[in-house]
């Protein structure tokens, strides 16, 4: 029962100390974004009319997830409007149920609106329990639909996870110093 604990709150003091301030600007991390929606674009080329409509879009090039029972996630992305990257978003997920593994993954999040977009920049944003991602494969885009204002696309990149669980995704955005 002690190991329990001591892993509930190694998960609660890690998944709190990463959702701390964003510091500097990472040109690595764009670098990555961009490798990201190449890549993204090459497996399904129906994303481009995302890409072409869409009021902007938040791209995190690795998304690291795992749990035993209680389960978390964490992943740093950048935010694109007008094609310019204009800050940087820490997403953090916290799980709790039926899992078991470790996974890592892409996800490109589409903001349709104005209001999406500044529902997402706003302080702590998080996804309603009823927000589901698209998996990436040739042509899912052309079937995909904005839901509420955003549209997820996600690519898993390795690993193995098995979940039936619960929990919420927040999401911190930190504008870029210009």
């Amino acid at each position: 029962m002690k190991k329990i604990q001591l892993f509930i709150l190694l998960t609660v003091s890690f998944l709190f100390l990463s959702t701390s301030a964003i510091a500097g600007w990472d040109a690595n991390l764009e670098k990555k974004a961009h490798a990201t929606v190449a890549s993204f674009q090459k497996t399904d080329d129906s994303l481009k009319s995302f890409f072409d409509k869409a009021y902007a879009y938040a791209v995190f090039p690795k998304i690291g997830k795992g749990g035993l029972g209680i389960g978390g996630a964490h992943g740093t992305g950048v935010v694109f409007k007008d094609g310019k990257a204009v800050g940087k978003s820490k997403m953090t997920q916290l799980t709790i149920g039926f899992q078991a593994g470790g996974q890592a993954y892409k996800q490109i999040i589409f903001f349709q609106n104005k209001k999406a977009y500044d529902a997402f920049v706003g302080t702590n944003y998080e996804f309603s329990a009823n927000a589901s991602a698209v998996a990436l494969k040739v042509g899912a885009a052309a079937q995909a639909a904005y839901s509420n204002g955003v549209a997820i696309f996600t690519h898993v990149t390795g690993g193995l996870m098995y979940e039936a669980s619960l929990g919420g995704q927040q999401y911190r955005f930190n504008e870029r110093d210009l």
